[in-house]
């Protein structure tokens, strides 16, 4: 079975280009920071894959952000005889794989985690700067005040995180951090 991982980081990115045009015949799409390997789309597609599948993917950093995690991905897949491919660097993994494959591999996925640090390191340098002019105002919070409140209670109440995420449109992380924040600085109501 031919089978596409796509990852995007946030919820406001388009999958749709990543495999645009590849024959695959299941997806596993996911929306989540590739920082680690836990991701649960991730976790399905590995706990899916037989012997004898491809997994087919737009982009190494698509897999993984680090090096260690994209060789372990890979090294995981292809010990279940599954046959990686990536579409961006025309790189095919088997297990049965030359030095000169395996070279690759570690080279290209160096220069991706160098790319992922360089861009990290442009954003802090930016965000500075902008404090500095008084023009950062921050990330636009997930949810408003009154909704964190509805949250925490609702919490209180014993919905599952999970539903909680699913009925505001966020991630459970997202759900965590609001309900930690609820413990470390009190969120005002709006007033009406």
């Amino acid at each position: 079975m031919r089978v596409g991982y796509i990852r995007v980081s946030t919820v406001e990115q388009n999958t749709a280009r990543q495999l645009d045009g590849v024959d695959v015949e299941k997806t596993f799409t996911e929306k989540a920071s590739g920082r680690d390997t836990a991701r649960p789309v991730l976790e399905q597609m590995l706990g899916f894959v037989r012997d004898g599948d491809v997994v087919i993917t737009h982009s190494m950093d698509r897999l993984a952000r680090n090096l260690d995690d994209l060789r372990r991905l890979v090294k995981t897949l292809t010990d279940k005889g599954v046959r990686v491919e990536f579409v961006k660097e025309s790189l095919t993994f088997t297990g049965e794989d030359s030095p000169m494959a395996m070279m690759l591999l570690s080279v290209m996925g160096a220069f991706a985690e160098f790319e992922r640090s360089l861009i990290l390191e442009r954003q802090k340098e930016g965000i500075a700067k902008a404090k500095q002019r008084g023009v950062y105002k921050g990330r636009k919070p997930a949810l408003t005040a009154e909704q964190a409140v509805e949250l925490a209670a609702r919490a209180k109440a014993g919905e599952s995180k999970t539903a909680l995420a699913k009925a505001y449109g966020v991630s459970r992380e997202t759900v965590y951090n609001y309900l930690r924040s609820q413990f470390t600085a009190p969120i005002s109501e709006s007033p009406e």
